[in-house]
């Protein structure tokens, strides 16, 4: 590719990431960040591609975009269930009798 491509598009590509990035910032829902956060890991790996780093790109895409907001997603769903442990890390059980 001519430089002069190569160095427009990481620009741009640049200029997306941070823009993604101010959207991620300013989410108020959690659920709605780990989705933007994805969008995030996604573009940051588009620019590692385009800045011809490979590798660096193919970790992105496995730890930024699948596995970080997966752990969210699932925390999230975990502590809207009540399924939280206490502070001793065991799961709270209601005394006999007694209903949540």
């Amino acid at each position: 590719m001519n430089p002069d491509v190569t160095e427009v598009l990481a620009l741009v590509v640049l200029l997306v990431v941070a823009v993604v990035a101010t959207v991620a910032v300013l989410t108020r829902d959690p659920a709605r960040q780990a989705v933007v956060l994805a969008v995030l890991g996604l573009t940051l790996a588009l620019l590692f591609t385009v800045l011809q780093a490979p590798d660096v790109a193919l970790s992105q895409l496995g730890v930024g975009t699948a596995i970080t907001p997966l752990l969210i997603m699932l925390t999230l769903r975990r502590i809207r269930r009540g399924d939280a442990p206490d502070e001793t890390g065991t799961k709270e059980s209601a005394p006999e009798g007694e209903d949540r």
